[in-house]
């Protein structure tokens, strides 16, 4: 099953939960059992301010209840634990949500526990992959190989979506973006060393290693690459961002993971250094720090999925998605319709790569004659340096 993105523009423990839309009486057609379609949102250990994933996913539920007059609220776990997301879930449902979009692959282990609790809940887990389902369900034992067991043996699958997105693929077009636009001395900023962070990575270094190879220039262009251990940033992080940018000569950071760009602006803006956003447009607010401090940003469509799935379980159509686990990436040759993809209007074109070359490369990849790994299990292999410095913390 695919589905066409149109365009990008998200008990013992207590919750909190805050009202953004009222709805009117639409019942949500068949599938969910007669009742008032009411939709909730889990964050994961950031917030809905996070100018990331959070408020992304955030933002599109939001919205796309208010065009629907469907009653939405999210709810932010008291902590960041498995049995907070669980208690927050739980309060949902308790306060009468029958459609609950979760945040990311940390809500496994709650996929596993409630959709089996709450069959009649339809649950939405963005970033949610069978291998997070299979480690979380098998524990000890696990091989790391998905495709060696049955992922529906662990979860109730029939009232569930689960999705994750080849960020390696735009993290390839922002790495290849930033070469041809003409950084030679590249780095890479993670927030934790989880599966999709090093596929926005590799992909990224695999994109400069390509752009390098095209312009004969492999012995001239090197990445840096390190985590930070965490999802926001800090005095230490900064302070290793300001060795890169300064000692190190560093042009550009690719700062992927939540509020984790604080640290590599606040470093950037220092030397004339440059920034890569991701998850979304990150400009506008990158920007603050310095107008222009942003290059591009690599992104995945959080909001034509949520658009798409909820508008299909409004429209009594959730069968086509329950059960489903999908990886979504390239639909199309043209940018504009593709999970993946770099923002055409803020992406700072030059002469040296255009908005038409963006669309070659897309045309390439979505041909098959640029192929990219999304294997994470090791660090790509290269003919530019590339230099993975593991965690800073």
């Amino acid at each position: 099953m695919k589905k066409r993105a149109a365009a990008f523009l998200l008990a013992g423990i207590l919750s909190m939960s805050m009202l953004t839309g009222c709805g009117s009486g639409n019942d949500g057609q068949g599938d969910t059992a007669n009742d008032v379609m009411k939709v909730a949102m889990i964050t994961d250990s950031g917030d809905i301010t996070d100018q990331s994933f959070n408020q992304m996913t955030y933002e599109a539920c939001k919205a796309w209840g208010e065009e629907n007059d469907i009653e939405f609220n999210y709810y932010k776990p008291q902590s960041d634990s498995d049995e907070a997301r669980t208690a927050s879930v739980d309060q949902a449902v308790a306060d009468g949500a029958n459609v609950i979009v979760l945040s990311g692959y940390v809500f496994a282990p709650t996929v596993i526990d409630e959709s089996d609790l709450y069959p009649d809940i339809k649950f939405l887990a963005l970033d949610v992959s069978a291998g997070d389902i299979c480690e979380k369900g098998i524990g000890q034992g696990y091989d790391y190989n998905p495709d060696h067991y049955n992922v529906k043996d662990y979860y109730h699958s029939e009232n569930v979506f689960c999705c994750t997105y080849q960020e390696e693929l735009s993290g390839y077009m922002a790495g290849y973006a930033a070469v041809k636009l003409g950084y030679r001395h590249l780095g890479f900023l993670g927030g934790m060393a989880v599966p999709a962070v090093n596929r926005y990575g590799y992909g990224y270094v695999q994109g400069a290693d390509q752009a390098a190879k095209e312009l004969g220039i492999t012995d001239e262009v090197q990445v840096e690459y390190v985590c930070g251990g965490q999802f926001y940033g800090d005095a230490d992080i900064t302070a290793y961002m300001d060795t890169w940018f300064g000692s190190k000569g560093v042009e550009i950071v690719f700062a992927c993971g939540g509020g984790i760009y604080t640290s590599a602006a606040e470093a950037a803006v220092k030397t004339g250094g440059k920034i890569i956003g991701v998850d979304l447009d990150q400009s506008a607010t990158i920007d603050e720090y310095e107008d222009g401090l942003t290059v591009t940003s690599a992104m995945k469509g959080l909001q034509v999925t949520i658009d798409n799935v909820l508008s299909a379980i409004k429209g009594g159509t959730w069968d086509a998605y329950a059960g489903e686990m999908e990886n979504l990436g390239l639909e199309s040759a043209n940018p504009e319709e593709n999970y993946v993809q770099l923002p055409e209007t803020t992406t700072q074109w030059d002469d040296n790569f255009t908005v038409d070359d963006y669309r070659d490369l897309v045309q390439r990849m979505y041909d098959g004659e640029l192929t990219v790994s999304g294997d994470t299990t090791s660090f790509p292999e290269t003919e530019i340096q590339a230099t993975d410095y593991g965690s800073i913390k």
